[in-house]
């Protein structure tokens, strides 16, 4: 599959029509045809139903429709950006993080970075420990702020935080009724833990709580997100445990409460290429420390 595929698919899903995509295109009609049949017979499924009028994407169309109108959408976006660089008009900075941080103090942090400095592009990334860690590899982000600590080559992570973790129950449960909850309780019920890929994750440090003290979890439920999580438990599915900033986010339908085990916490993790040297990636750094309680020491 090769790049024209997608925007010859694309055009033609937003067109629905052979001539006018091919118009769009500057392209004559037939080669278009080849190429989308070259496409549907790569991925073996018809990704265009030809038998109505007019045109329509069958679901398996519609849904590559939607991702690869992501890909293209990215792929402009890395074009437009590079050109920049090239011709020395901006400085770049990629930054990636996982949900739970967008609670915390990360969020103003980098929002005062940005207004600071207005000659960076700062580009943000929603991805998972194991994520951050290929990107910052493969050079699409620049630092990477999460709670898993990675074992990849060239990485160094810094430890920014640790963070207790909180559980969250469904407002109508017995525990609820506790000013605090602890964990040999909680691993009565079903645990919903997140993500469940890829891993390792979050939802490997949360069962490690249980498991460290004895009290490993009777039932999971794994799920792929943190707000997902909350909203199984809001619909009494089971419990969860999540950070503690996570807590601003408030609902009528589930209610915190904090762990009476000692320790239970989760580390906020600042995640760089040993080989990174760019004064903008320092400052930004620094700026991150300064906002944080405390200094960040190396894991």
């Amino acid at each position: 599959m090769e790049l024209r595929h997608l925007r010859y698919f694309e055009a033609l899903a937003s067109t629905l029509n052979f001539t006018r995509a091919a118009e769009q295109l500057h392209i004559a009609q037939p080669p278009l045809s080849r190429q989308i049949q070259q496409l549907e017979e790569e991925l073996g499924v018809m990704l265009i139903d030809r038998s109505v009028r007019p045109l329509a994407l069958t679901r398996a169309g519609a849904f590559f429709y939607e991702q690869s109108t992501q890909v293209l959408g990215r792929i402009e976006e890395v074009i437009q950006a590079t050109r920049r660089l090239g011709a020395g008009q901006r400085r770049w900075l990629g930054i990636g993080f996982v949900p739970s941080m967008l609670y915390g103090s990360l969020p103003n942090t980098i929002r005062g970075f940005m207004d600071e400095h207005p000659d960076i592009d700062v580009v943000l990334s929603e991805l998972t420990s194991v994520q951050q860690a290929q990107a910052l590899q493969a050079g699409r982000i620049d630092v990477g702020f999460g709670r898993v600590a990675i074992d990849a080559e060239g990485l160094l992570h810094a430890l920014i935080e640790e963070e207790p973790l909180i559980a969250v129950l469904p407002v109508d449960s017995v525990l609820a009724d506790a000013p605090s909850v602890s964990l040999q309780a909680l691993a009565q019920q079903q645990v919903i833990l997140y993500p469940s890929q890829p891993r390792p994750s979050f939802a490997d440090q949360v069962a490690a709580q249980f498991r460290v003290r004895g009290c490993p979890i009777v039932r999971t439920f794994e799920t792929n997100g943190l707000q997902t999580a909350i909203g199984l438990v809001a619909a009494g599915i089971g419990v969860s445990l999540v950070p503690r900033s996570v807590q601003r986010l408030r609902r009528d339908d589930v209610t915190y409460r904090p762990i009476s085990d000692l320790g239970v916490s989760s580390p906020i993790l600042m995640s760089t290429r040993a080989s990174d040297i760019s004064p903008d990636l320092k400052t930004l750094c620094q700026t991150v420390r300064d906002s944080f309680s405390g200094a960040a020491r190396a894991v």
